[in-house]
């Protein structure tokens, strides 16, 4: 009998390449062999990640799939996940967060975001409508803890509305091809059936997979103008899925939707059991008392006046300027700066920072005052 050959150890592939890379960037100083394969392909620099859109796909009037395939340094992810998406608009580099809605087993390398365009937003907009296949946009690696556990001894419950929807698509596909679907509920709400995003994929499932349940809620049938009752309630939780205290719930939707979860959940004594995925950070309420002021951008030379609600981040954007960011929500720490004079005021938890020198997040502080940023 032939005896295999030992599988080759893992990484020396790339440690040869990462030697090879080093020599050779210190002929192409001041910039690096990277940087000149990236006008070949830019799937392959190292020094940047790209990703170069493949598909295009609508879902809804307002929803569209996009099919990515990453270049050389991407990894691996869990459903549930979020990426990093660069879009370049009008000449500025601007950075937004999207839930990664293929599962992770998908076979050709590729994943995708799927994208509604939401009133009033630039970015959302040009996604679903202005993304050609071909495009290339820069993103970052996978990250985010909402996701199911590696043993899943609870059977799920989502409860998701709007675009919501796109981590459960993930999480009950990859359930599927790992072959472990479990018992699994899903109520999802949208304003009427053609506002579903993978409306028909989750029919599709549910008639496939006895163990997945599918309960659409329709709170604005299409044609009427008054809203039905679908808005979540006590009641209607218990008549869809009788069994939810037995369960681990995975939330994601509006603000309105997850506050009233939370509320819920919080006073049946299962807060620890909802595991929630929020598209924009939860704010404090803010003093009626609260008056906003002068904010210097110190490097950037710019001025700009501010209200007490709208967070300094935005504020730079519509004075001209593209500061670093990235979730928009305080969570990357990628719009980190520092706060050089005056008061801020963290919207997050009503708490005003007046320490010159500290650290302090533009996505989620509006000004309390006069207030000066190193940026």
């Amino acid at each position: 009998m032939m005896q295999k050959k030992p599988a080759p150890e893992p990484g020396l592939a790339r440690k040869a390449l990462n030697a090879v890379t080093r020599l050779t960037d210190s002929f192409s100083y001041p910039l690096s062999l990277s940087h000149y394969v990236e006008l070949v392909n830019p799937l392959w620099a190292t020094h940047a990640m790209q990703a170069r859109v493949e598909k295009v796909w609508d879902e809804t009037k307002n929803a569209r799939t996009l099919t990515l395939k990453p270049g050389l340094n991407w990894r691996g992810f869990r459903a549930g996940q979020h990426v990093r998406v660069g879009i370049p608009v009008d000449g500025k580099h601007f950075t937004r967060t999207y839930t990664i809605s293929s599962p992770p087993e998908r076979e050709d390398g590729r994943f995708t975001i799927t994208v509604k365009a939401i009133e009033g937003g630039t970015i959302s907009h040009h996604l679903v409508r202005s993304i050609r296949v071909g495009d290339y946009l820069p993103i970052g690696l996978p990250q985010g803890d909402f996701h199911l556990p590696d043993a899943q001894p609870v059977s799920p419950l989502f409860i998701t509305a709007g675009s919501g929807a796109t981590p459960a698509m993930s999480m009950v596909r990859s359930m599927i091809a790992q072959e472990r679907l479990v018992d699994t509920v899903h109520i999802h709400y949208a304003p009427h059936e053609f506002d579903v995003i993978f409306g028909k994929d989750f029919h599709q499932l549910a008639q496939e997979h006895t163990r997945y349940v599918y309960h659409p809620v329709y709170t604005h049938p299409f044609g009427k103008s008054i809203p039905s009752e679908g808005h979540f309630s006590a009641g209607q939780l218990d008549r869809l899925c009788p069994d939810w205290r037995d369960r681990e719930v995975y939330a994601c939707g509006p603000q309105s939707l997850l506050v009233a979860l939370e509320l819920h959940f919080g006073n049946a004594g299962r807060a620890r059991h909802l595991h929630i995925e929020r598209f924009r950070a939860a704010f404090a309420e803010i003093p009626a008392q609260a008056t906003g002021g002068r904010v210097w951008f110190a490097k950037a030379g710019v001025q700009a006046d501010a209200d007490a609600t709208t967070n300094l981040l935005r504020v730079a954007e519509q004075a001209g300027m593209n500061p670093p960011h990235g979730c928009r929500m305080g969570i990357c720490h990628a719009c980190d700066t520092r706060l050089v004079s005056g008061c801020v005021r963290d919207l997050r938890t009503g708490k005003v920072h007046s320490e010159a020198g500290s650290v302090i997040q533009p996505c989620v502080c509006a000004t309390a005052g006069d207030c000066e940023l190193d940026l």
